[in-house]
């Protein structure tokens, strides 16, 4: 029990209880669901609003809505919800339900806006889910203000409770990589007749659920020796494997894994050669290439910090594939990627990897690969992105194979092409 609050004819008392972990159950598929409104009445048909689920339906947009004609019980002004889904070997999934200026029983509730927000990743290398973005704002039941913590439930006077954020979140511990997380943002239960609906009555405000499962691949299963085999296949000449520009020496050994975040979806302005500005949305850079950097091999900077707000989403610049993924103590939470023609991207500091982060993963120009941070040697300072460009004809240097990339991210942010020969070359004094 937290505390007692008592006013003249209402009475509010206020307990929180942990929400129950969202384990995928063994048969779960990537998918989502959300609900605007729910009214459940003993005897009588359900009344939803804006029920959602995939791969149904994917949105629903409401002006106003009342319950009954006179919104006596529940009037809501404009609410949406929506879905996103991305199944796959990394699959992703997001459900919002949003209502805007709500009133329970004539006033005796009210909320400015009630958001239920859930998005789930997986994939090969890791899982997870988020209800962080849900939120109950301008709560007030029985003319008091009440606390909108996560679980916290409200006793309204005789004749109901109310619970705020039901939420929880899970992953599979076994099998194909999993992850779930289901928010209910409020609900009312009636236990003696009020306002016009019996009691085992339920108003649910603002519900959303969210479960990914990565697609594993079939492993290959032990061929019966009484059957004959197959003759062997000719074996394919092999394209000479391309260089890859090495780790700093004292960035440490790579730690694989990291936290993953669902990808908002982005539309991003590709040159006519396929590349695009590694930052989508405000970011500000400068040409520090070359600056003194005394805990970076060779002791110089060999890129350039571009500054944003933190989880502000970070892109692939060119068609590619994705790897050398994981924590260092300089980089933090890094990641490589090659292009077609074999030029490489350093991206450095992120906070979070989305699900296409995964070792091998092609990906393409535009894509939201991770987000922006202050991991690694930047914790404490301003978030940013610390990016480099080796190109393919450099690589035989090793790590100082590298071009500045101040001239080559102006072009990119006009959407407009560059050959890299235009970043200067660093030479040690």
């Amino acid at each position: 029990m937290i505390r007692v609050v008592a006013a003249a004819g209402a009475a509010l008392v206020l307990s929180t209880t942990l929400a129950a972990a969202q384990t995928p159950p063994s048969d779960a598929a990537t998918g989502a669901s959300a609900v605007l409104v729910r009214i459940t009445v003993p005897g009588q048909d359900t009344v939803s609003l804006g029920d959602i689920s995939w791969p149904t339906s994917a949105s629903a947009d409401v002006q106003s809505f009342q319950y009954p004609a006179n919104g006596s019980v529940l009037s809501v002004g404009r609410s949406r919800a929506s879905l996103t889904v991305q199944p796959g070997e990394a699959a992703a999934s997001q459900a919002l339900s949003e209502a805007i200026v709500l009133s329970l029983f004539g006033g005796e509730i009210v909320a400015g806006r009630v958001t239920a927000s859930v998005t789930a990743g997986a994939s090969v290398r890791a899982a997870g889910a988020k209800v962080e973005q849900s939120s109950v704002q301008g709560l007030s039941a029985l003319g008091q203000a009440v606390s909108t913590r996560p679980g916290t439930t409200v006793a309204l006077a005789d004749w109901g409770s109310l619970t705020m954020l039901a939420q929880g979140t899970g992953i599979r511990p076994r099998g194909a990589p999993a992850a779930r997380g289901s928010v209910t943002a409020l609900r009312v239960r009636i236990t003696a007749d009020h306002g016009g609906l019996p009691a085992g009555s339920e108003i649910v405000v603002g519900s959303a659920e969210a479960t990914a499962v990565a697609n594993v691949p079939d492993r290959p299963r032990p061929q019966d020796p009484s059957r004959p085999r197959p003759a062997p296949a000719p074996p394919r000449p092999q394209e000479p494997a391309l260089p890859r520009a090495p780790e700093p020496e004292s960035a440490g050994e790579g730690i694989p894994g990291g936290p993953v975040r669902v990808a908002p979806e982005v539309t991003a302005n590709l040159s006519a050669g396929g590349y695009v500005f590694p930052i989508f949305g405000p970011a500000s850079f400068g040409d520090s290439f070359g600056g003194p950097r005394p805990n970076v091999s060779g002791g110089w900077h060999h890129g350039e910090d571009i500054f944003a707000p933190l989880g502000t989403p970070v892109l692939a610049v060119a068609d590619g594939t994705l790897h050398t993924i994981g924590f260092t103590k300089i980089g933090g939470y890094r990641l490589w990627l090659r292009d077609r023609s074999g030029n490489e991207f350093y991206y450095a500091h992120l906070a979070a990897y989305t699900p296409l982060a995964v070792e091998g993963r092609s990906v393409e120009a535009g894509d939201v690969i991770g987000f922006v941070g202050d991991t690694g040697d930047a914790e404490g300072g301003s978030p940013h992105l610390h990016f480099e460009i080796h190109p393919a004809t450099m690589l035989g240097l090793g790590y100082d194979g590298v071009v500045a990339p101040y001239p080559i991210l102006l072009a990119w942010r006009r959407a407009e092409d560059i050959s890299f020969a235009a970043g200067r070359l660093f030479v040690p004094s």
